[in-house]
């Protein structure tokens, strides 16, 4: 009766995933503060949003083409980013499966270089559609943007 080869997994093997593992990690923490971001930025539309439609309409909204024309750029600024959101978190997501498979490639000594790598491209991608999409609702912010100046006496 034959036996499975016996692999014997080191100190230095798990050492060493641990410190591939927190490339990913810091990346992570990166995507985690841009969430947090995007998060308060949809909030702030959100909340633009409530006000618009509960309370008594500012004079410069008060004509109903200027009112609807306000509602749907805030619409337009939480779609994208309500996808930004989607994007950075899917991302997100890729870099904890690459952590993942960083030790199970440890774990199980098998080879997952290929599997490892297109994760982590994968991820990059989406973070970049992600900070495409924040950029966007950014302009879309910025362009819409009203700020009046009083000029001084002089």
């Amino acid at each position: 009766m034959s036996s499975a080869p016996v692999v014997v997994m080191s100190f230095g093997d798990m050492t060493h995933a641990i410190q591939l593992a927190l490339a990913p990690v810091f990346l992570l923490t990166g995507i985690a503060g841009l969430l947090n971001v995007m998060a308060s930025r949809l909030a702030r539309i959100i909340d633009r949003g409530r006000y618009l439609t509960e309370q008594a309409l500012p004079q410069h909204l008060q004509d109903p083409d200027m009112f609807h024309k306000e509602l749907n750029r805030l619409e337009r600024r939480r779609h994208y980013a309500s996808l930004a959101i989607t994007a950075c978190t899917c991302s997100a997501l890729l870099v904890c499966t690459v952590i993942a498979v960083i030790f199970l490639q440890v774990l199980l000594q098998a080879e997952f270089k290929w599997l490892i790598s297109g994760l982590f491209t994968a991820s990059t991608l989406t973070l970049i559609v992600g900070l495409a999409y924040f950029l966007r609702e950014v302009h879309l912010a910025t362009r819409t943007v009203r700020i009046q100046v009083i000029k001084r006496p002089e």
